[in-house]
């Protein structure tokens, strides 16, 4: 429990001091984590390649490690030296993420200047989309196209309906940002959607959208 609200004083601190790439102001909830990694727990008996983007203090990476497997491969981008610090102290003090540590790596760089040696078979992001500029955004999107192999999954989450919202109520300069990233998101989840969760039991409330590089196949689920 004291490590629980450290962990989330840490978080609140780095949102109130890096809002546009924090994004929240408590870590998410273990209902969305399962969402967003089902994929992964889904996952064959094959060793496979996983990134996480954007992990902040370790939600979802604390249900991607214990689906990990000897062989695989899990690489971690995390702008934030702080949250990348908690993430190396948990995987040498913590038991479970201990079992994962040799097949873990954590950067500390953009998804942008991020070049490994071969793509993924799963992508979880927690980039805060909404809050970057339209041209990060484009960039993103990218790498998330040039990273994942055909036929992978990426999997990333939102909270319901703020891109909407914002499209419609921001005003000023920051209406054409949020209207551009719009578009953006939009058309990526055009191209690639495969399902959407829908997680109540957050705070606040998700959506995770889960895409491929292959077919479009269009489902929709309710998770508590």
């Amino acid at each position: 429990m004291i490590q629980k609200l450290l962990t989330s004083a840490l978080f609140f601190r780095e949102f109130c001091n890096r809002f546009e790439t924090t994004g929240s102001i408590v870590p998410s909830g273990r209902f969305l984590a399962r969402a967003i990694t089902r994929y992964v727990a889904r996952r064959g008996a094959a060793p496979i390649r996983v990134l996480e983007c954007g992990p902040g203090t370790g939600a979802f990476t604390n249900h991607i490690v214990g689906r990990l497997q000897r062989h695989d491969v899990f690489d971690i981008v995390e702008l934030n030296g702080c949250f990348a610090e908690v993430l190396r102290s948990r995987f040498a003090t913590d038991r479970r993420w201990q079992a994962a540590a040799e097949s873990t790596s954590i950067y500390q760089l953009s998804l942008q200047d991020f070049a490994p040696q071969a793509p993924y078979d799963f992508i979880v992001s927690g980039l805060p989309h909404i809050n970057f500029p339209a041209k990060t955004v484009e960039e993103i999107i990218a790498c998330y196209t040039r990273l994942l192999k055909p036929g992978g999954t990426l999997s990333y989450f939102e909270y319901m309906y703020i891109r909407p919202l914002r499209t419609a109520a921001t005003l000023g300069t920051q209406r054409h940002r949020v209207r551009a990233v719009d578009s953006l998101m939009s058309s990526h989840l055009r191209q690639h959607f495969v399902c959407r969760d829908r997680i109540f039991l957050n705070l606040p409330p998700a959506w995770v959208n889960h895409l491929t590089r292959g077919a479009c196949t269009l489902q929709s689920s309710s998770t508590a």
